[in-house]
């Protein structure tokens, strides 16, 4: 059986897992790797040895598309023209083309502007589109797609909940992980911070070019570190923004905090928020993004009562258990099997 080949960027070392779980549900996949920014908190593979991999130019993505060795062609939307390329190798060559979107809101660029009548058309043309979670789903089917599959964002639980440390220091701890970029909010946390005037630990872990000396920089982090960090946490802050160019597609630190039983204070441009995995007062608290008087109000709630910050990190324990590596290749195994049975079946869109 031809393999599916799967056109993305980059794999994360600790998102090959997924990948693995796919080529085996999936009856065999071949990376297409582009390379591009790298943006997400682990550093990719070079190469993934594990999986059929090669790395390409994006112009050559039309070509390999349609070389007639795949059964079914998988892209995101990274890169400039590795999507348009491909799906329009693919409708020239009748292959089944599956779209892994990633938008739930549009930025207000330039660029995604001018893109928004195709992206329309490729969303109601793939033969099958694949979200991280329901807020993707709803963005892409007010859009024109029909044919939506939800593969939920996952990290290795077994993994991200282990025994990790054992907590040493009473005091109330709030730990943000990630970079310090304008659009994930770290400077509004500091100002929230402040404003909420406790007596507490407040860690960062990530790039620390920026960080003020009344919080404590850890650095770049390793995964075992930044479990350990997790696990002594009380909370672990995810107060994103909506830039002009970037809106949070999911936020994974929040499936690895919720491994080691933090309460989650996310912002409502978190996508793990808007897609349903942070629920408000049930794991974790929302505020509006960009206010840090709301985060202020927030962290003296949480801080005020312990209990209660428990409590929510045990009910997100309980609540990412179901996302799993499975879950995703299981959700994107789906698409497949039904884009090749309906290709095969002469239902390719025109």
């Amino acid at each position: 059986m031809k393999p599916v080949l799967f056109v993305t960027g980059h794999v994360a070392a600790d998102r090959l897992g997924a990948f693995e779980r796919l080529h085996e549900r999936a009856g065999g996949i071949e990376l297409a790797l582009f390379g591009g920014p790298h943006l997400h908190g682990s550093d990719p593979l070079s190469p993934p040895l594990s999986l059929p991999h090669r790395f390409v130019g994006q112009r050559e993505i039309g070509e390999l598309t349609a070389s007639g060795g795949y059964r079914a062609v998988v892209v995101g939307t990274g890169g400039r023209v590795a999507l348009p390329l491909a799906w329009r190798a693919a409708q020239r060559s009748d292959l089944p083309f599956v779209f892994w979107a990633a938008l739930w809101r549009t930025p207000r660029t330039a660029a995604h502007l001018v893109a928004q009548p195709l992206m329309r058309r490729i969303y109601r043309e793939a033969t099958a589109v694949v979200t991280y979670g329901e807020h993707v789903s709803d963005y892409v089917r007010r859009r024109g797609a029909t044919r939506v599959f939800v593969a939920p964002q996952a990290v290795d639980n077994a993994f991200w909940s282990a025994p990790a440390a054992v907590r040493e220091d009473d005091r109330f701890s709030l730990v943000f992980a990630g970079r310090a970029a304008r659009e994930k909010g770290l400077a509004v946390l500091v100002d929230a911070w402040r404003r909420a005037g406790l007596n507490g630990i407040f860690t960062v872990a990530g790039d620390d070019r920026r960080i003020p000396p009344d919080v404590v920089a850890a650095g770049r982090l390793d995964r075992l570190q930044l479990r350990n960090l997790f696990a002594v946490a009380d909370v672990v802050a995810v107060p994103s923004l909506v830039t002009r160019r970037f809106i949070e597609p999911w936020g994974l630190v929040v499936n690895e905090a919720m491994n080691q039983g933090a309460a989650i204070l996310a912002t409502d441009a978190v996508g793990a928020a808007a897609g349903g995995l942070v629920r408000d007062g049930r794991n974790g608290l929302i505020v509006p993004a960009g206010d840090p008087e709301a985060l202020a109000d927030a962290l003296r709630s949480l801080a005020a009562d312990r209990a209660r910050c428990a409590a929510l990190g045990a009910a997100g324990r309980e609540d990412v258990a179901g996302f799993t590596f499975d879950a995703w290749a299981e959700g994107f195994a789906g698409a497949l099997e039904f884009a090749v049975s309906h290709a095969a079946a002469g239902g390719m869109p025109s």
